[in-house]
């Protein structure tokens, strides 16, 4: 399984609101979503999240302001070739203003209106949690028409014994 980064800016003036994208091709075209993607040769996933980051919506972010919110499994049984690991984190410092990209645009949303319903169902399960801060580790596997979670674990991450 490869990989993946997924990031979430925070901001808490005026509102408490997370920066989420609406994806606009590829892998999940249509929900939105946190910046993430690929790792690349050579890189951490620390510094490919800054890259993914940067890419999809010109936002720059230290690796010393991403704060890790968890790992997730997502096991797709009916289309193995998308099941994948993803390593999510969170930042509230960064520099710049994000701007739409050729594949993301950016909205920022309260977060009490995230928008679930489009969004991958598994969402609903873990973002909130790590909005809140929690580290988890999760897995989700979704049922054959890979929309529908089938199974759901989520634990707390102790980082330190990861």
């Amino acid at each position: 399984m490869s990989d993946r980064t997924l990031c979430f800016l925070i901001r808490e003036n005026p509102d408490h609101e997370v920066l989420l994208g609406l994806k606009k091709v590829g892998f999940g075209v249509g929900k939105y979503a946190g910046f993430g993607g690929k790792v690349e040769a050579g890189e951490t996933i620390e510094t490919a999240t800054v890259r993914e980051l940067e890419e999809e919506t010109g936002v720059k972010v230290s690796t010393n302001n991403l704060y890790s919110g968890g790992h997730l499994t997502f096991l797709f049984p009916f289309k193995p070739d998308w099941s994948q690991v993803v390593h999510v984190f969170w930042a509230k410092v960064w520099q710049g203003v994000p701007q739409e990209s050729a594949e993301m645009n950016p909205v920022w949303c309260r977060l009490d209106e995230i928008p679930f319903e489009g969004m991958w169902q598994d969402a609903a399960y873990w973002l909130p949690l790590v909005l809140q801060g929690k580290r988890i580790k999760a897995r989700f596997v979704y049922k054959d028409d890979n929309e529908t979670v089938g199974e759901a674990k989520i634990e707390d991450w102790d980082l330190d014994g990861a």
